[in-house]
């Protein structure tokens, strides 16, 4: 699954704050994700005039902006406890507020780098409290509302989240871009945490309600996805498939194009349209080598994924055929034992449903032949049974062909020889 990513101004300076985005629906950390530990900055005043700014470039760093520097060094080279004990320092000294404000920021982010959740909260409502007119007060509000997603506490996640908004408001900031961005930034993380908390039809009014407000073109690719991720979980298959279609014409270069092509394809199972979700299927496995490289582990996965589904569930009803033709692509896949195994045993019991003994008998063999080597060491236990299973369906097989050759012999077919036909 693919991260939203909205670029936020942190008090004037250019902050990238990497979103939590659905992605961590597969396990992506959030909150050690909102600023990356070489590229954390601390928020900066606003209101700095050209002079002072001049001025900034030529004075030499004070002390104190010397040790907080340091402290950013040691939290990039990951000495959290060096970092924190730096940054303590600072805040112990009779240093201007404006020193202690920004080593207080710091040591909340070497709290999250830290895996230290409920810390950083702590400083971050310490800040919130010294700080409550600062035009840092929405982005640390964020900040805190994606630790709080992250330790599973969706409801105080989701307060913070609408306080971004209200506080911006109530800031009266005069940059109305970022405002509208902080909001739409706001929005998203509000859907994302319904989505993580199984509310899909909150989830996906909000993605709704922000690509209706037109705030987002930017970000437009990745809200229509997590919208059709949201409308997948609900029950109404026919917006599903054409969310998805329309997303696959629109963005056929996009990343998440094999989720969304899955999806399709589920979609169209589900209202047992057999043909069409096949063909959605074929499509995915067959995709450009182009489009797989890019990602390959994506595709790998979401390919595996919608074939294994699809194809098994047309066996479970009979469609042979069908799950014919998606196990054949699934099997060159991956040149793995591990995969090739399982996929060819199946090929092979679909050939016995269709009374196609000698294939089957030919798959089997496939099997029986196939060396594992040191890479199957971890599924060898699952392979050594699959075998065992692949070489007991051969004997069955070839037992069969006896028997009935035996059947043959002791009652051949009657045949019936008519009288001849009366001349006149």
């Amino acid at each position: 699954m693919k991260r939203l990513t909205f670029p936020l101004l942190l008090c004037g300076a250019l902050v990238s704050l990497a979103s939590a985005g659905l992605a961590q629906m597969t396990g992506t950390d959030a909150t050690n994700a909102v600023i990356p530990a070489a590229e954390a900055q601390t928020p900066a005043a606003t209101n700095s005039s050209p002079a002072a700014a001049t001025t900034n470039r030529t004075a030499q760093p004070s002390e104190f902006e010397t040790k907080i520097q340091v402290a950013r060094e040691q939290r990039r080279q990951k000495d959290y406890a060096g970092a924190a004990k730096t940054l303590e320092a600072v805040l112990k000294a009779e240093a201007p507020s404006e020193t202690h404000r920004q080593a207080l920021f710091d040591l909340a982010l070497v709290a999250e780098d830290n895996a230290e959740p409920v810390k950083a909260e702590q400083i971050l409502a310490q800040y919130l409290h010294l700080y409550p007119q600062d035009p840092t007060v929405p982005d640390i509000l964020l900040r805190q509302g994606l630790i709080y997603r992250q330790m599973g506490v969706h409801t105080l996640a989701v307060s913070k989240f609408y306080a971004v908004m209200s506080t911006a408001l109530k800031l009266q900031l005069d940059n109305m871009d970022y405002y509208k961005k902080l909001v739409v930034r706001a929005q998203t993380e509000i859907a994302e945490t319904y989505f993580l908390d199984a509310q899909f039809d909150e989830a996906a009014e909000y993605f709704n309600r922000i690509l209706a407000a037109g705030d987002a073109e930017e970000s437009r690719e990745q809200l229509e996805c997590n919208l059709i991720r949201s409308i997948s979980h609900l029950t109404n298959y026919t917006r599903t498939i054409g969310k998805a279609q329309t997303f696959l014409d629109q963005f056929p270069k996009s990343p998440d194009v094999p989720e969304m092509r899955f999806l399709l394809a589920s979609a169209l199972k589900s209202m047992e349209r057999n043909q069409d979700a096949m063909k959605q299927v074929l499509l995915l496995l067959q995709s450009e080598q182009e489009n797989v490289n890019k990602d390959p582990d994506t595709w790998l996965y979401w390919q595996r994924r919608a074939g294994n589904e699809i194809a098994n569930q047309l066996y479970k009803e009979g469609d042979f055929l069908d799950a014919l033709q998606i196990y054949l692509s699934l099997a060159d896949l991956d040149k793995s034992a591990a995969w090739q195994v399982p996929v060819w045993y199946q090929t092979g019991m679909v050939y016995e449903q269709l009374q196609q003994w000698q294939k089957a008998t030919d798959t089997y063999t496939q099997i029986l032949d196939r060396k594992l080597d040191s890479n199957d060491t971890n599924d060898a236990p699952m392979l050594s049974s699959l075998i065992d299973m692949a070489k007991w369906r051969e004997g069955y097989i070839a037992w069969q062909q006896k028997a009935r050759q035996s059947d043959l012999a002791l009652h051949p077919p009657q045949t019936t020889n008519a009288p001849p036909a009366a001349t006149p």
